[in-house]
C-alpha cells in the first residue's frame, strides 16, 4: 500500500511538471491565438477583444493556473478554433485510441511470447536463427509501412477486410472488430518483433541459472522446468520493456490512425496542429503524458505481483 501511495504521489508531481512544460513550450511559440482564429485580415481592435475573451492577454502564470485548475475538474477549456468544449472531444477520441493500443498490445504479446521463448529454446539451431532473423526484419519495418502492406494484401487484393474507417462498438460490434484488425496488426507486428528479442534474452538468461539446473537434476523435463521456474523469473525484465512498448504504442497510434483514417487521439492532435489550436494541443499532449505516467505506475506495481522478492522488501 505504501508503494502505491508513493508512486501515485510521484505520478501527480510528474503530471503537474509535464503540464507546466507543455504549457510553457506552446506559450513561447510566435503568434496569437486570436489572430489565428480571426484570420490574416483581422483588425487590431478585433484581435484585442478576442484575446481578452480567450484570456490570452493575461500573465502566463495566471493563464496556466486557470488551465491547470480546470484540468483537475475535467475542464480542458474551449477550442480557439471550433469553440467546442475540449474535454468531451478528448474523452471520445481517447476511447478509440485505447481500443487500438489494447489490440496492438494483444497482437504484440501473442507474437512476442511464443517467438521469444522458442527462439531461446532453439538457441544455436536453425529454427532459432530463423526466428531471430524474422524478428530483426520486423523491427526494421515502420508501423505505417506495415499498415500500407497489410491494406494492399488484405483489403485491396483479397478484399477480406476494410482498408480504413472506424465503426463504434455500440453501433455494430462485428464491423467494429473488422475495422480494427488491420490497424492492430500494423501496430502489434512491429512491437511484437521488438519485444520478442527481449523475451529471448530474458529466457536465455534464466536457462543458465543454477535453479534451472537443479530442477533438471531432480527429473523435471526441460519445458516443464522452463514454464514453472524460468518464465516467472524472466517476466520481471520483460515487464520493464513491456511498459516502454505500451508507451511506444500510444505514440505509434498517432501515425497508424492517419493511415487507417481512425478518429482517435492522434488524429485529433494532428488536426489541432494543422489548425494551430494551441489549447486543444495542450489538452491532448497532457493526456498522452499522463497516460504514459500511469503505464509506468502500473508497471512498478506489477513488479511486486510477479516477483515475491520485491514484495518481501
Amino acid at each position: 500500500m505504501y508503494l502505491i501511495v508513493r508512486k501515485t504521489l510521484t505520478l501527480l508531481v510528474g503530471a503537474f511538471a509535464a503540464s507546466f512544460v507543455v504549457f510553457c513550450c506552446l506559450a513561447v511559440l510566435p503568434g496569437n491565438a486570436a489572430e489565428v482564429a480571426l484570420g490574416t485580415n483581422a483588425t487590431p481592435d478585433a484581435v484585442a477583444r478576442l484575446s481578452e475573451e480567450f484570456g490570452t492577454d493575461r500573465p502566463l502564470l495566471t493563464q496556466y493556473a486557470d488551465w491547470a485548475l480546470g484540468l483537475l475538474h475535467g475542464d480542458f477549456g474551449t477550442s480557439y478554433v471550433t469553440h467546442e468544449l475540449i474535454g468531451p472531444r478528448v474523452a471520445d477520441r481517447f476511447g478509440v485510441t485505447l481500443w487500438l493500443v489494447a489490440g496492438g498490445m494483444l497482437v504484440a504479446l501473442l507474437i512476442a511470447l511464443p517467438a521469444g521463448v522458442l527462439s531461446a529454446a532453439w538457441h544455436r539451431k536453425r529454427r532459432g536463427t530463423l526466428l531471430s532473423a524474422l524478428s530483426q526484419a520486423g523491427i526494421a519495418v515502420p508501423a505505417f509501412l506495415a499498415g500500407l502492406l497489410l491494406v494492399y494484401v488484405f483489403a485491396v487484393r483479397a478484399g477480406a477486410l476494410p482498408a480504413g474507417g472506424y465503426v463504434p462498438l455500440a453501433e455494430d460490434p462485428g464491423e467494429w472488430a473488422r475495422h480494427l484488425v488491420l490497424p492492430c496488426l500494423s501496430l502489434g507486428l512491429v512491437q511484437g518483433a521488438a519485444l520478442s528479442r527481449y523475451v529471448r534474452s530474458a529466457v536465455l538468461s534464466v536457462q543458465r541459472q543454477d535453479y534451472m539446473r537443479t530442477a533438471r537434476a531432480k527429473g523435471a523435463r526441460r519445458w516443464a522446468a522452463l514454464c514453472r521456474h524460468g518464465l516467472p523469473n524472466a517476466a520481471v525484465p520483460v515487464l520493464t520493456v513491456l511498459g516502454l512498448q505500451l508507451s511506444a504504442l500510444l505514440v505509434g497510434a498517432i501515425v497508424v490512425e492517419r493511415v487507417f483514417v481512425i478518429p482517435g487521439l492522434g488524429d485529433l492532435l494532428l488536426r489541432a496542429v494543422a489548425d494551430r489550436d494551441l489549447l486543444l494541443i495542450q489538452g491532448v499532449v497532457t493526456v498522452l503524458v499522463v497516460a504514459v505516467l500511469v503505464v509506468n505506475l502500473l508497471t512498478d506495481v506489477l513488479y511486486r505481483v510477479v516477483d515475491p522478492r520485491l514484495r518481501s522488501r
